[in-house]
């Protein structure tokens, strides 16, 4: 029989730690949080002291009895929880639920689930931590505070259904505070300026880019200045006036915390941040690879630290040396430290171990895992590698007062980037020549090409570009990036559209009333200082009732004058140029739990309903009807005819309106290409900035 009983919130994990402690420990999951706040009500006693009444949550009981069962038949019972606040917090409610005061319970953790990894974490049992405990508690009762008191007037004064949030409300503001930018910016012009040189003995010819003149660097602002600085240059004689070579070194990248690999995994992979946490959550709870059953191959994945354990950085030293030679290996003290302004309780993510290579558990996992562990483990192992060293060559070419330059540089030493290179790196040298110019070479100029262009507005934040807006400014946690933005896509605030971000008509609403009556709340500086409380909390340096007792009366008179002072707001539905067959209304565009849908404005007399279907502006290459954009059942996208099932048409590409110039048939776009959709055509156009 089992003597000892280990507790994880995960059934996932459950059979791998079984594996890893043997048969004297048995190894049971509480399914994530056991107790919470009651959805019905507050749930947090603002009269006497802010204690928080916590209840089982609904389906937990069965859970929680097997729990009970398997507590009474163990000598030791160790609380396993996620290494992070909220699974304090879990470890402590399990505590409180399985009734274990006066028992021998002790809390561990660990940052990987590996068997050294378990193991340790046994040997370093402790009590649970309720700085870090009261640290969540305040978070969820200040979520809860905003949430259950502002919720209620969204729905009074715009519409039910909607909802206010402490993150959320602030990410809300940064995206609508720069679609506000985009529409006010005003474009202004700019002209550039190359000169293309014939040089003796080579056929091909040297760029130089227009820099200014003896006095620095020159803005040519306008086709009258562009045209007296050529009237000027084409007077003159073109010399080389300088010719510098040097070496420039590039440092490898830090390993990746949650921010970034969500960041970077949306970047190269197109994943969501939710996509990316879901995937990085089984990669660490564990995959069942051939030849060495399952294993958990990352390390915690909600982490903003960099620092990296001394084990795993000789781990990797000796792999690097072993695989690519010494010369590769980082060295000592060249990986930064990380920011003092961090949590600095968990590793970066890093591969558990790295002899486990892609290569090795490529056939154990997903395409999609498989993808986001490469991109882990290349990350990783470029960290603990030595910097990039570049050959550099700079040139200076006179017109008289003016100046222009030439630049170019290659690779001497690849160190990281033979494991891994982001876009920067991969751009190619356009010059070629430089190695044969020298002081003495005469320039033949063969042509000048001006170009007029215009400032461009401040780009749509993209998850990851909004995650590190986030980040930067000290909103939120690693934890907290994607349910926000998956909240603010499902309350349709923002809507999500070739990667970028928008703010709807509705978000448009929610944030101007959130900025009227709730300033602090979507204050940037107010909820990065909140963050820092929560974190002096953590450190026991501040009271957690302190915090609350400050927040909850200042909110509670807002929402009073909000109450008392806003105007009921009414969002009109969409209307459409579909007649309702039943009562000839027009029918407007609605949304319910799977999305779009339309619906007969003439409700509850006319209840008839039928899908949206969203026309792309491209005619059925079979039928000539309009081609629209549907869902599988699963909710993948495709494209098919209107007129279904009539007409069969149906592609997962999106066609065009351009028909194939070899054989007639119809075109389908695939990235930056116009491709034929008759593979035996196999006709391929690129497209330029959506210009054919």
């Amino acid at each position: 029989m089992a003597k000892y009983l280990v507790i994880v919130e995960s059934p996932a994990k459950v059979k791998t730690i079984k594996k890893f402690l043997g048969k004297n420990y048995e190894v049971a999951a509480s399914n994530g949080h056991v107790r919470d706040l009651p959805k019905s009500q507050l749930g947090i006693d603002v009269e006497h002291g802010y204690e928080p009444k916590y209840i089982t949550i609904r389906g937990k009981g069965e859970i929680l009895a097997n729990l009970r069962k398997e507590v009474k038949k163990a000598e030791k019972v160790y609380l396993a929880t996620d290494p992070d606040r909220e699974g304090e917090a879990i470890s402590w409610h399990l505590s409180k639920a399985l009734k274990l005061e006066g028992k021998n319970v002790y809390r561990i953790s660990f940052n990987e689930i590996t068997k050294n990894a378990v193991k340790a974490s046994l040997k370093q049992a402790r009590e649970i931590d309720m700085n870090l405990v009261d640290a969540q508690q305040t978070r969820r009762m200040l979520d809860r505070m905003v949430g259950y008191r502002i919720s209620p007037l969204l729905w009074a004064k715009v519409k039910r259904g909607l909802s206010a949030g402490r993150v959320q409300s602030v990410a809300l503001r940064i995206i609508s505070d720069r679609e506000e930018e985009i529409n006010a910016f005003i474009p202004a012009e700019y002209w550039t300026l190359d000169a293309q040189f014939a040089v003796p003995g080579e056929k091909k010819s040297l760029i130089a880019k227009f820099y200014g003149n003896k006095d620095g660097k020159m803005n040519i602002g306008s086709r009258e200045e562009m045209d007296d600085v050529l009237s000027q240059l084409r007077q003159e004689q073109y010399q080389v006036l300088e010719v510098k070579k040097g070496e420039r070194v590039k440092k490898p990248p830090l390993p990746f915390t949650t921010s970034t690999l969500q960041q970077e995994a949306s970047k190269v992979l197109n994943f969501s941040t939710q996509k990316t946490m879901r995937l990085a959550q089984q990669l660490y709870e564990g995959v069942d690879i051939k030849g060495q059953g399952t294993v958990g191959i990352i390390t915690y994945l909600r982490t903003d630290s960099v620092r990296i354990s001394e084990e795993a950085d000789q781990a990797a030293r000796e792999y690097i040396g072993a695989e690519y030679g010494e010369r590769y290996v980082a060295k000592a003290g060249q990986a930064k430290k990380s920011n003092v302004k961090i949590q600095d309780a968990h590793e970066a993510i890093r591969p558990s171990d790295i002899a486990r290579t892609p290569a090795i558990v490529k056939e154990s996992l997903s395409r999609d895992q498989f993808r986001l562990y490469q991109l882990i483990w290349n990350r990783f192992t470029a960290s603990r590698m030595g910097s990039a060293v570049y050959e550099t060559t700079s040139i200076t070419i006179g017109a008289g007062d003016y100046r222009f330059h030439v630049s170019a540089s290659k690779v001497a030493f690849d160190g990281f980037l033979s494991v891994y290179s982001s876009e920067d790196d991969e751009k190619g040298e356009s010059n070629v020549l430089l190695n044969s110019v020298s002081r003495d070479t005469e320039l033949n100029l063969k042509e000048l090409e001006e170009k007029q262009h215009f400032t461009q507005p401040p780009a749509h934040y993209t998850e990851a570009s909004l995650v590190k807006a986030l980040e930067e400014l000290g909103i939120g946690r690693p934890s907290t990036y994607a349910p926000t933005i998956t909240t603010l896509l499902g309350r349709r605030y923002i809507v999500k559209e070739s990667r970028n971000l928008y703010i709807t008509e509705l978000g448009e609403v929610v944030n101007s009333i959130m900025k009227e009556a709730f300033p602090t709340i979507v204050d940037e500086k107010f909820t990065a200082n909140m963050e820092s409380l929560l974190d002096m909390i953590a450190e026991g340096n501040i009271s957690w009732k302190a915090v609350v007792e400050n927040f909850y009366p200042d909110l509670e008179k807002a929402v009073e004058s909000a109450e008392h002072d806003l105007e009921k707001v009414k969002i009109e539905d969409e209307v459409t140029d579909i007649v309702c067959e039943q009562c000839g209304r027009n029918m407007v565009v609605k949304y319910g739990p799977h999305g779009r849908f339309l619906a007969c404005p003439g409700f509850p007399d006319c209840r008839n309903t039928k899908p949206y279907l969203e026309k792309i502006g491209v005619k059925c290459p079979k039928c000539g009807k309009e081609v629209v954009l549907k869902k599988t059942k699963k909710g993948r996208k495709y494209y098919g005819c209107e007129n279904n099932p009539e007409c069969d048409f149906m592609t997962w590409q999106k066609p065009s309106n351009e028909r194939c110039p070899n054989c007639g048939g119809y075109m389908l776009e695939k990235g930056n290409k116009l491709v034929c959709a008759d593979n035996q055509c196999g006709y391929v156009r690129k497209v330029q900035n959506g210009q054919a």
